[in-house]
């Protein structure tokens, strides 16, 4: 079952333009994220899909295979799904999202052997989430079924503790944001239009649970920090300075 990794990369995003182009650590932070895809066990091709020239010109700067898609995309969903419509030898599409330089080949690796192995239509990775994460609304939460499964999606602290916080310090769950799919269930969640629910916490996953689709958790031990504004590239350009000392 052969996979395919696509990144989305949109040159005009609202809060950051231009982003899969900043620098990190001398690099387009794109290229990081195709690195790491490139390095991911059971991934055999990775493609950078972008609506602007810029971006690709950057790629073929670096060497990594990039398509042109629609500027009309509302989602890196749609982006990565007309991808995958050219790419027909696939069954196994991941959406690697472009703002993910740190995500760990290892992830990306769980996720594909979740979707080759464990019989699931769509997969996604969680990790705990630290103290300061629970409150924090950029950071997405999860709660599970016991099967793995996720129940719902949300930037509010779930699961909620009417009478405080017990002693012993429950274990809260954060989002990663990668997802693999099944080429089947991609190309359907591709066509559905935008939920309640998803239009209300702004997250795409919402869309497709309340579709009745089933999106399956696969848990590892660390996250990744994603980069959604230029403060946020400062703070990780620092981190990994630090850690490289």
């Amino acid at each position: 079952m052969k996979s395919l990794a696509v990144i989305p990369a949109r040159y005009s995003s609202t809060r950051f333009p231009g982003k899969p182009l900043a620098l990190l650590a001398g690099k387009p932070m794109v290229q990081h994220v195709w690195e790491r895809c490139c390095s991911a066990a059971g991934v055999d091709q990775v493609i950078i899909a972008t609506e602007d020239e810029r971006i690709r010109a950057a790629c073929s700067a670096f060497g990594a295979p990039c398509e042109m898609t629609s500027a009309g995309h509302r989602s890196g969903t749609d982006r990565v799904a007309e991808v995958a419509r050219r790419h027909a030898e696939y069954e196994i599409v991941l959406n690697v999202q472009g703002d993910e330089p740190a995500i760990a080949a290892e992830t990306i690796a769980a996720v594909v052997a979740a979707l080759r192995e464990g019989g699931c239509m769509i997969a996604t990775p969680v990790a705990p989430a630290q103290l300061q994460d629970v409150s924090n609304p950029n950071v997405v939460k999860v709660v599970l079924s016991l099967a793995g499964d996720a129940l719902y999606f949300s930037r509010a602290p779930i699961p909620h503790h009417r009478d405080g916080l017990p002693s012993t310090r429950p274990e809260y769950l954060r989002h990663i944001g990668l997802y693999g799919f099944r080429r089947e269930a991609l190309l359907k969640v591709a066509q559905l239009s935008p939920s309640p629910l998803e239009v209300a916490e702004s997250l795409e996953q919402l869309r497709w649970l309340q579709a009745g689709f089933v999106i399956r958790c696969v848990a590892v031990k660390t996250f990744s920090a994603g980069v959604d504004t230029p403060e946020d590239l400062k703070i990780l350009e620092k981190f990994w300075r630090d850690t490289s000392r």
